[in-house]
């Protein structure tokens, strides 16, 4: 097991996704005296008696209610409980732990006014892959993903289920196991680990970093497409995307560039070739897929900020003995992030699937009909295109901005609210989505390249074609396509597609 020590408010992508792979967080040690200090702060907070939102008041619209000294560890337990109030299917154990990093890192910055002992808890948690049960819906990304993050603070009082080595238990029986004790909530304790957006955020990221091998693959699998079509490379002159200025296009031109160099299938048909202009989904995959890049660094640049941030409330301030009530837990950035995840995963799959359309089509491919030399008795490529459109489509609904909703809560004391974690949550399966679209394009586009034998393509992509051979035997008859389109998920999905072209793509952001 990997161990990274990790720096509050400076940790970088590439470091989130390997805690996101496995990797244990550590906290540097300099992190200690400012915890101390901040806790330090919310004593003497108390010790005033001065009304303070979640400290020695309510919650949300009950803010005015102010509580007793003696009731003050109750105030705190009483918001977890009440609040651990998801519905819905667990979130996935590697997002989970992703955010209770993110909310170890949030915590561990020093405007929390948690004790020491409540961060050494969740750092113990996670070393010891104690992974609270998270019911995935509930939050409307404000006031803090609450639902989600009460579930992760109900397990660290003792209260709730929890993934163990051992299997999913109760959280005492985890604990017991592992040789910790649960929390006793000390004052803002429970209110500063159910604010804060790291449960939208560790999606958002989930996905994020899955994207980029997503978009990757897609970029092997267009090129692949554009030999099968016997297309031209043409559009990919620098000169052409040089005059457009846009940084994701010029840098997708140029690994296309690299992926077709020195085909043969290409050198075959750039004299005389009667087609003047290919269809879209060849011709502007610089234009598509790069602004997809786009669109995903600036993505990766709204979340690497938001995962460093402290997105509590209210904050402490310990060189002036201030508790400032604000709305940093207002997931507004996330969701729009989230958005532009969302609408890159789909048109990354969009275009997949006009190109696995053009294949079927003999009259635009020059290969033959639904890719099957014996159209008719056999439906060839015929019904993975159409599995390939039905994903698709299913990815278009769910592209749907999901910042542009809102719904008032808490007696419209909360009257807006920015639905990160309904944006964040669909990500992951949109890629699954997008990663089975490609998949079947590159089995499409490895067939199409089989009727140009003896003709090859550049060395990169017939070594993609030949790590796809060993899985998947070319088709000559009917047979059931959902071993072959498993195998080619299973293919994309590793990595593998991307590493063996061999070739240096774009990266979304420095994430490895």
């Amino acid at each position: 097991m990997t161990t990274i020590t990790i720096q509050p408010g400076s940790v970088s992508l590439a470091e989130w996704k390997a805690v996101y792979r496995g990797a244990v967080p550590t906290l540097v040690a300099s992190s200690i005296p400012i915890i101390e200090a901040s806790a330090a702060t919310v004593a003497r907070i108390v010790a005033k008696g001065d009304p303070v939102y979640g400290v020695n008041t309510g919650f949300g619209k009950l803010a005015n209610v102010r509580i007793d000294a003696g009731d003050l560890e109750t105030l705190q337990r009483n918001i977890v409980l009440s609040h651990a109030a998801g519905v819905g299917e667990s979130t996935p154990a590697p997002v989970a732990r992703l955010m209770m990093a993110l909310k170890l890192s949030s915590l561990a910055q020093g405007a929390s006014g948690v004790g020491l002992e409540t961060v050494e808890l969740l750092e113990a948690m996670i070393a010891q892959e104690i992974t609270p049960v998270i019911p995935a819906q509930g939050s409307v990304g404000a006031s803090g993903d609450l639902a989600p993050l009460a579930h992760m603070a109900a397990v660290m009082i003792g209260v709730g289920e929890a993934y163990t080595p051992l299997g999913r238990v109760p959280a005492t029986e985890a604990f017991a196991d592992a040789g910790l004790e649960p929390l006793t909530l000390g004052p803002k304790e429970g209110l500063a680990l159910l604010n804060g957006t790291q449960f939208s955020t560790a999606h958002a990221l989930a996905a994020l970093f899955v994207a980029e091998n997503l978009w990757q693959s897609a970029l092997v699998t267009g090129a692949l497409s554009t030999e099968a079509a016997r297309g031209s490379d043409t559009p990919f002159d620098a000169r052409i995307h040089e005059l457009r200025r846009h940084r994701g296009q010029i840098e997708t031109a140029r690994a296309l560039r690299d992926l077709m160099s020195g085909s043969d299938i290409r050198e075959s048909h750039r004299i005389g070739d009667p087609r003047i202009q290919d269809p879209y989904s060849l011709r502007c995959q610089p234009q598509v897929m790069g602004a997809c890049l786009d669109v995903l660094r600036q993505a990766a640049s709204t979340l690497e900020k938001e995962a460093n941030g402290v997105t509590d409330n209210p904050l402490i301030f310990s060189a002036s003995d201030e508790a400032l009530s604000g709305g940093n837990f207002h997931a507004e950035p996330v969701a729009f992030a989230a958005d532009m995840i969302a609408l890159a995963i789909c048109e990354i799959g969009s275009i997949s699937e006009r190109r696995i359309a053009l294949l079927m089509d003999d009259s635009l491919s020059g290969v033959p009909s639904f890719l099957t030399t014996r159209p008719g008795l056999n439906s060839g490529f015929m019904i993975p295109h159409v599995t390939a459109a039905a994903l698709v489509s299913e990815n278009k609904q769910r592209a749907t901005p999901a910042s542009v909703d809102s719904i008032p809560t808490s007696a419209n004391q909360e009257d807006h609210v920015s639905m990160a974690a309904h944006g964040a949550r669909r990500l992951l399966p949109m890629v699954d989505n997008a990663t089975a679209v490609v998949a079947i394009e590159l089995l499409a586009a490895v067939q199409g390249c089989d009727f140009h034998d003896p003709l090859t393509s550049s060395e990169s992509l017939e070594a993609v074609r030949r790590i796809v051979r060993v899985d998947v035997p070319r088709l000559d008859d009917d047979r059931p396509f959902h071993p072959d389109i498993e195998r080619a998920i299973t293919l994309v999905r590793n990595g593998v597609v991307v590493e063996a072209a061999s070739v240096e793509l774009p990266a979304v952001a420095a994430t490895s």
